[in-house]
């Protein structure tokens, strides 16, 4: 355990470190100069050098599957959500990424151009209706130059196998963009939690799915896109679990993990929000 501590530590010192030295960079360029081949080739160096880092560090290995999917023209790409590493496994497939952020988010000096120059999408709370059409017109302008969208279709990070909550903000994205969805299933929370300070050895995986095509009504999206993410990202969790976690578990993710096995997942929260 203090080992494991002490690699953390270090992890994220290097994490940090680089991120701030970068965003001021990006950021800074991104003022001057708008979206640079310079710009992303340090965002690639950001997302390569960490993966190597966790591997290095943190005894934290990646792997990427189902890159094929991802279809040549543009895409809206609604991933699990459960750590910052996701962000290292999505950005590189997206090739041109728009990623949905919060605008409190864009409003942080120098990382809020950064992400501005990379056709990132904000959703602004504080407008209520106006919000989404908003976030549409962004999110048009974004594909006008290439992009290929990527949203969190919960919001925020969720631990492992707790229950879901999809929020409408990608069901109103596939039906005022006409393009398809690729879901995108992955198991990073039991290596990197959420608002963990201790980082677990282990193989952090993530899997693009086949796509979902337009033009479906939007519940039937909607379904199809909860059944696909939830049930890859829970058979990515029992893999993981059944060949054997270095790490400590708690009674309740345990117990989770168990019913898991017996064939009983994780079902909605009882209370869903819009």
């Amino acid at each position: 355990m203090l080992g494991q501590a002490l690699r953390s530590l270090l992890f994220y010192a290097v994490f940090y470190l680089q991120t701030v030295v970068l965003a001021l960079l990006v950021g800074g360029s991104a003022i001057i100069w708008g979206r640079t081949r310079f710009g992303w080739t340090l965002a690639l160096y950001w997302i390569h050098s960490h993966i190597l880092a966790l591997r290095l560090i943190a005894g934290i290995k990646t792997d990427v599957e189902g890159i094929e999917n991802i279809p040549d023209g543009p895409c809206i790409i609604a991933s699990k959500h459960m750590s910052d590493w996701d962000i290292f496994a999505l950005l590189p497939g997206a090739r041109r990424p728009a990623f949905i952020a919060k605008k409190e988010l864009i409003d942080i000096p120098f990382f809020g151009q950064a992400a501005m120059a990379f056709d990132t999408i904000r959703v602004d709370r504080s407008k209520g209706g106006d919000a989404i059409p908003l976030m549409l017109s962004d999110a048009r302008r974004s594909l006008a130059n290439g992009a290929r969208i990527i949203i969190f279709p919960e919001g925020t990070r969720k631990a492992p196998l707790e229950p879901y909550d999809y929020r409408y903000g990608v069901v109103r994205l596939y039906e005022g963009l006409n393009i398809p969805v690729v879901p995108v299933a992955l198991n990073s929370g039991l290596f990197w939690g959420r608002n963990s300070l201790l980082l677990w050895p282990g193989t952090a995986r993530a899997k693009f799915l086949p796509t979902i095509p337009p033009g479906l009504p939007v519940e039937e999206f909607r379904q199809r896109l909860i059944t696909a993410i939830e049930g890859e990202t829970n058979r990515l969790i029992l893999e993981a679990y059944e060949a054997g976690l270095d790490r400590p578990i708690s009674p309740e993710l345990r117990d989770r993990l168990e019913k898991l096995k017996q064939g009983i997942a994780p079902g909605p929260l009882q209370t869903t929000t819009s």
